[in-house]
């Protein structure tokens, strides 16, 4: 997941390896989990981080990253892709959707995740930096609350996921409600991992599964519904609004959004990040308990 992190990342010892592809997982039609093979590394991260990977790297992409660079004069920057492993499973791995180009709605043709998704191969090196990112669970959580709310779209699942499996063995004290929202079911990321979850710890894993293009089929999940995610929703599934914290992850406006709707003299169309938001204040949640990171 390429993402926009939109609260300053705390400092860290950022870190720079080479890495082994051991596994690729299709996990949908346009996402894919790399596991990587690390060597001796210690890997210090918490769950909730990303780790960056530089397109410069890619001899195959050489030419497309200069003629972007010419394009938009400037260097291309590393892209940043939230890890779906937790610190306590054996094997790093990090989960990308591809991302595509749209014309009149993306300014400019995705360069990294194409590669990352269809073109990687068991046994690839990659260079990968990592690890940081503010969108973690405070030590002290359980003395905040004992409810994490998860609303998440698409591959914003990703950190979350990650959280969810590291709380569950480290923080026994939390239950856990995801909204997760997508298209249709086979858009779903880790769907049958969610499931699992939930089946395993009943009482502290509950997931709510919304799809905006396809009715939902019998026993694909406990609880799917059709439509957006709206403040009914949130609020009946959340129960106390004031007493959860809620971890929010999802499409935002972008920048090129932005400046498409200004060129147009209209406000950019609000998002998933916005809708959410929007809907957890409308239902009472603190904006100080929401933590959010975007992309887009």
């Amino acid at each position: 997941m390429t993402e926009t992190v939109e609260a300053a990342s705390p400092r860290r010892r950022i870190k720079e390896m080479e890495v082994m592809v051991a596994d690729v997982i299709a996990e949908t039609h346009d996402t894919a989990t790399l596991v990587l093979f690390t060597g001796n590394d210690r890997l210090d991260y918490q769950p909730g981080h990303f780790l960056t990977v530089d397109p410069h790297q890619f001899e195959s992409l050489e030419r497309f990253t200069a003629f972007l660079e010419d394009l938009k004069g400037k260097k291309e920057p590393p892209r940043a892709y939230s890890m779906s492993s937790a610190p306590h499973e054996k094997h790093l791995a990090f989960t990308i959707k591809e991302e595509r180009y749209a014309s009149g709605a993306t300014r400019y043709p995705p360069l990294l995740s194409p590669l990352l998704v269809k073109r990687t191969a068991r046994g690839a090196r990659l260079v990968i930096t990592g690890f940081t990112g503010p969108y973690t669970l405070p030590e002290d959580i359980e003395s905040k609350t004992d409810h994490v709310v998860h609303v998440c779209a698409g591959s914003g699942i990703v950190p979350n996921f990650s959280i969810i499996k590291h709380a569950l063995l480290h923080h026994p004290g939390l239950r856990h409600t995801m909204i997760y929202s997508n298209r249709t079911w086979s858009d779903t990321i880790f769907g049958r991992d969610l499931n699992a979850l939930e089946a395993k710890y009943p009482d502290r894993v509950r997931v709510v599964y919304t799809l905006t293009r396809q009715e939902p089929a019998p026993g694909i999940a406990r609880d799917v519904r059709n439509g957006r995610l709206t403040a009914a929703l949130l609020r009946e599934v959340i129960g106390d609004s004031a007493a959860c914290r809620v971890y929010l992850c999802g499409p935002a406006v972008s920048a090129w959004d932005r400046k498409a709707a200004r060129e147009k003299g209209v406000e950019p169309t609000p998002r998933f990040l916005e809708g959410s938001l929007a809907a957890l204040e409308e239902i009472g949640v603190p904006k100080a308990h929401v933590t959010r990171e975007s992309y887009g």
